[in-house]
């Protein structure tokens, strides 16, 4: 499949999504990086993921950013509505990658670092 554009959502120093950068790069996948330290969060964008991925595929529970949360802040995040302003405030909530696969006027997306689904596209 041909992508008109290739847009992959993170932060710099993760590891994970420095093994999706240079998994695309190295299979000669043009990407852009948008990086969620300097260029924020887009709020339409994370609209879509939790629209299209829902609020736990998007949200990283595994991750220091969740553990600095307090217990109470945790329990509170039960739905997309809950989440998103978490994920506004600190965009290190959400797991990464997130990768935009554009082909013209459709946008599919993954989200984690997922090899044997990209082989697919």
């Amino acid at each position: 499949m041909k992508y008109t554009a290739i847009v992959v959502y993170g932060i710099p120093n993760c590891d994970t999504v420095k093994k999706a950068r240079t998994w695309l790069t190295d299979r000669g996948y043009d990407h852009v990086f948008h990086d969620f330290k300097k260029q924020g969060l887009p709020e339409q964008a994370l609209d879509h993921w939790l629209n299209v991925a829902g609020w736990e595929k998007v949200l990283n529970r595994k991750g220091t950013s969740w553990r600095k949360l307090t217990p109470e802040e945790q329990a509170s995040v039960t739905s997309a509505d809950t989440a998103k302003p978490f994920l506004l405030a600190n965009p290190s909530l959400i797991k990464r990658p997130v990768i935009e696969w554009h082909q013209n006027k459709v946008i599919e997306m993954t989200i984690g670092f997922q090899p044997e689904l990209w082989l697919t596209r």
